[in-house]
């Protein structure tokens, strides 16, 4: 049986290094396993989560023209459902005392969720952000009369 994209199968773990771990596949096949791709969680040092000769189940994300497969541990797991934060109400209504508001925030406006962006994008558009809100504050400060490196009042 060959491998295709999607299957989740076993594999030993032959190798580990900074950035993701080899692993051996049925047919003399090798894939890796990129660090962003071993838990669920943040993973700072993947030696925390694998070692050499560990059997782990894997689901092939792509098998490129040159041969190399890329894989994936934290796929493989079962789907956890998701927590909702909201009560359950059954044949009556729940009012909560404080609404959730922000639960359900993200970084990007909905408009932009359909396309995936990188982290390199993700930081830019925060700096950029963060950049706008501090001229913001700096420009309302000098409004109001703020101190200057003296310690003298600005009025």
């Amino acid at each position: 049986m060959g491998l295709e994209v999607g299957m989740i199968v076993e594999g030993k773990v032959t190798g580990i290094t900074k950035f993701g771990a080899f692993v051996d596949l049925e047919g003399g096949k090798t894939g890796m396993v990129h660090i962003s791709e071993v838990a669920p969680t943040y993973v700072n040092d993947i030696k925390d989560h694998l070692t050499e000769g560990q059997t782990v189940k894997v689901k092939i994300l792509t098998i490129g023209e040159d041969g190399k497969i890329s894989l994936s541990i934290k796929k493989a797991l079962p789907q956890q459902p998701r927590k909702n934060n909201a009560p359950q109400s059954k044949g009556h209504d729940q009012v909560s005392a404080r609404p959730q508001r922000n639960a359900g925030y993200e970084w990007q406006s909905p408009a932009k969720k359909a396309e995936p962006s990188s982290f390199e994008d993700m930081l830019s558009k925060f700096k950029q952000a963060s950049d706008e809100k501090m001229s913001d504050l700096k420009r309302m400060e000098n409004k109001r009369g703020g101190y200057s490196r003296r310690g003298n009042s600005q009025k």
